[in-house]
């Protein structure tokens, strides 16, 4: 079992940074992958970032790429992602999400077993 709370979400001019941390309870964070998505009003819920249980491999959605970036401590049982250049239309409840390892990233959120509550990040104009 694993538990997620996120934190770190906020109100931001566009063209600011946050970082969201997402830390985990469990003694099988380290064998997990995670990832990141993001939900905005009236909108399905969409991948952002993923990062394997190493840390070695990440993944990143086309509209993040170069602007955030996905990384995780395991001594720490949290990853984070770092979000640079932000825009309005990056306004969304942000989620982290767990699965177990199995060697690839996976985008959509069906196959995440754990999530966290959500934290809000609105970026203005």
């Amino acid at each position: 079992q694993v538990q997620l709370v996120e934190s770190g979400g906020g109100l931001v001019q566009a063209g600011g940074s946050l970082r969201l941390s997402c830390v985990a309870s469990g003694r099988t964070f380290s064998s997990n992958a995670v990832g990141w998505f993001r939900q905005a009003p009236g909108k399905e819920r969409e991948f952002v970032a993923a990062i394997s249980s190493s840390g070695s491999t990440t993944d990143y959605a086309d509209f993040v790429k170069g602007r955030f970036t996905i990384s995780r401590d395991n001594a720490k049982n949290t990853v984070y992602l770092q979000m640079n250049s932000l825009k309005p239309e990056d306004t969304a409840v942000y989620y982290c999400a767990a699965r177990e390892w199995y060697g690839a990233i996976l985008t959509s959120p069906g196959y995440y077993r754990y999530w966290g509550q959500g934290t809000q990040v609105t970026v203005s104009s």
